[in-house]
């Protein structure tokens, strides 16, 4: 291990990394840090806080992992920071820890490309997969789904989700939950359609892409309730049997929502 941390980088003694970690030059590793195989902290990184890292992950030069929450109300709780497995975390990324007032972790999963300045906040929850891109800022409490995508300088308020496999434009504003599979952008954000193009490569058949054009057509062009969309969507899960799990997938996110949603 020794030959793969650079002479001028810090680990403290309590620090648990794998043999084949690197460190580059002056980075700081902190007491309370586990690192899993494969991961390469680049130069003048700081992974700090109850952070665990998993297995090949690069975060290059700059980046700041683990790190208090930037919320008045935390007291020096031993909140936690955990990433999975194979992202790619690119230069002067922030990733806070969690706070007592949630769940105390902030989490970013597997497979996520995370761009140059992007920010998450305490008690983020990023699912796999996502594309976060330059300068993108995520507010506390945030869930991103799989698959999402947040084009550059996009802003997340606090608590708002983003549901799987849905795009955003870049320097858009969501100030309200934002549905699964769908595609926008807007100051504040607006939809305009299905994500069809990133579905269809995903390999959604066109049976549940064209679904899901209907259940956005309920929800988006005939101004249903909430409710009432979710119902008539049910009502498509029986006639479209193999779009059953995508549009669950949406119902699913309607019912949980407490911000409201984006709309058009």
């Amino acid at each position: 291990m020794a030959n793969l941390i650079h002479p001028t980088a810090v680990v403290a003694a309590g620090a648990r990394i794998a043999d084949d970690v690197s460190v580059g030059p002056y980075s700081v590793i902190g007491e309370h840090v586990t690192i899993g195989a494969g991961t390469i902290i680049g130069p003048h990184c700081i992974v700090d806080g109850y952070t665990t890292i998993g297995a090949n992950n690069n975060f290059y030069r700059f980046c700041s992992v683990g790190g208090m929450p930037q919320d008045k109300k935390y007291r020096g709780e031993p909140t936690r920071l955990e990433i999975g497995d194979n992202n790619t975390i690119r230069e002067y990324v922030t990733l806070n820890t969690g706070t007592a007032q949630d769940v105390g972790i902030t989490r970013l999963a597997n497979d996520n490309w995370i761009m140059a300045y992007a920010h998450v906040a305490h008690d983020c929850q990023v699912g796999s997969h996502t594309v976060i891109a330059n300068g993108v800022q995520l507010g506390g409490h945030v869930h991103i789904g799989d698959w999402a995508i947040l084009g550059g300088l996009c802003a997340v308020h606090q608590y708002v989700r983003v549901g799987a496999h849905t795009m955003v434009g870049g320097t858009s504003t969501l100030r309200q939950d934002t549905p699964p599979f769908l595609l926008g952008a807007g100051d504040p954000f607006r939809p305009v359609g299905i994500n069809s193009e990133g579905l269809n490569r995903r390999g959604y058949s066109p049976e549940a892409i064209a679904a899901l054009k209907e259940a956005y057509k309920l929800l988006y062009r005939r101004k249903l309730k909430i409710d009432e969309a979710c119902e008539q969507m049910r009502a498509l899960q029986e006639q479209r049997p193999l779009a059953h799990e995508p549009l669950q997938v949406m119902i699913d996110f309607l019912a949980a929502s407490t911000r409201g949603i984006a709309r058009s």
